[in-house]
């Protein structure tokens, strides 16, 4: 036999097979993506569009908004907001089952996964999120990143991602949280990052490696790495790299739609095709649902909640006296850079002298080493430490 008859029968027996593992017999995923708002013009999208149906034949792409020459379908719409309408009712009525777009408003609560593959070691990574609000708080928006990301890995076949938080404004408190979630049974695999001291806050240099399979972060933040590792070969004005934005992911939200940005391109159009339909396939919505279901048995809601009434001293709140000054060689890490100082007033309070300081790491509060542990054991109770940290 010819190497193509081989390659037929070759793709025949893969297709069986991936039938019988997903029960899907001859079943195509119809991927819709609306045309009008790029900023390359619809014969970019039309052209990416074009591109991810010849590379997957599972895929068959639908097109929303102005008629075009093409011999994929086109359900015609006139303006942005005519193709969301459109787009939202061929999801609703499962005519299609995922969909691609620019510039749409989720409701509060929902944000979206980006995927990106990073430089270093041409790894897939997850970020969550890139577009949308979890929350208006940030730390409460970035515990829920933390479950969106998990749950937009799984739908991807990810059975146990790594969890890495970002070492941003928050991240500390995002990862008491996360871990206090998972000491009361949620599941999390937290990564250990590239950099000597380890740890699941993730430095710069963990972006470039891809050391986590979900690097959590701020939606802003998140928006703008993905700018970055999308772009960064054209500068800028054209995204020819990675996935897109990703899926918008919430508690109850029932629609599979990802993000595209006005500057993608037709290369980022084609992936971010092909991640809507193994979304649709790996079935995210009833995923989020089931982690969902899961994360709230481990108190998940209570969590939030107790985030959302914790609340900064003010400036009104009785004066603190510092105890005598001592010398300050002992140093405690792993304290939000938004909680260093109420921190330091707390060991005051309980008549520790401490300073704030910047360590290798991150934020510090130094104090003499003989007050160490008892420093430990006081803010880890205040809850501004974990109940394991260490001395840096």
């Amino acid at each position: 036999m010819t190497d193509k008859v081989n390659n037929m029968i070759g793709k025949v027996f893969n297709d069986i097979a991936d039938a019988l593992e997903t029960g899907q017999f001859g079943q195509k995923v119809r991927v819709g993506i609306t045309l009008l708002g790029s900023e390359h013009g619809v014969e970019n999208i039309v052209k990416g569009a074009e591109l991810a149906q010849s590379k997957d034949d599972s895929i068959e792409v639908v097109l929303i908004g102005p008629k075009v020459e093409t011999d994929l379908e086109v359900v015609e719409a006139t303006d942005e907001d005519d193709q969301h309408r459109k787009m939202e009712e061929l999801l609703d009525n499962g005519n299609i089952q995922s969909a691609v777009t620019m510039h749409y408003n989720f409701p509060i609560g929902v944000s979206t996964v980006g995927r990106v593959v990073t430089p270093g070691f041409g790894k897939e990574m997850f970020i969550a999120t890139t577009t949308g609000t979890s929350s208006p708080n940030r730390v409460e928006a970035m515990v829920k990143n933390g479950l969106y990301g998990i749950i937009a890995a799984k739908a991807m076949g990810v059975k146990n991602p790594t969890v890495g938080i970002l070492n941003v404004d928050g991240a500390r408190q995002v990862e008491r949280s996360l871990k206090e979630l998972k000491e009361n049974g949620y599941d999390i695999n937290f990564a250990e990052s590239m950099r000597s001291d380890g740890g699941s806050v993730m430095r710069g240099n963990d972006l470039l490696t891809g050391t986590p399979d979900v690097m959590v972060t701020d939606s802003l933040t998140g928006n703008l790495l993905m700018k970055v590792f999308s772009s960064y070969t054209t500068g800028g004005s054209y995204e020819a790299l990675g996935n897109g934005y990703g899926p918008g992911v919430g508690d109850g939200y029932k629609r599979s739609i990802l993000i595209l940005s006005r500057a993608s391109g037709a290369p980022v159009v084609a992936n971010a095709l092909n991640y809507a339909a193994k979304v649709a396939k790996g079935d995210i919505i009833s995923v989020s649902k089931d982690e969902h279901k899961k994360a709230k048995k481990a108190k998940y809601e209570d969590i939030l909640a107790k985030l959302n009434k914790e609340s900064k001293k003010s400036d009104d709140e009785e004066e603190v006296a510092q105890p005598p000054k001592e010398v300050v060689t002992g140093s405690i890490s792993g304290i939000d850079i938004m909680d260093l100082e109420v921190a330091v007033k707390v060991l005051w309070k309980n008549k520790i002298y401490a300073e704030s300081g910047m360590g290798c790491t991150g934020p510090i509060v130094m104090v003499n080493e003989e007050r160490l542990d008892k420093a430990i054991d006081i803010l880890a109770k205040e809850g501004y430490v974990s109940k394991e940290s260490d001395p840096c």
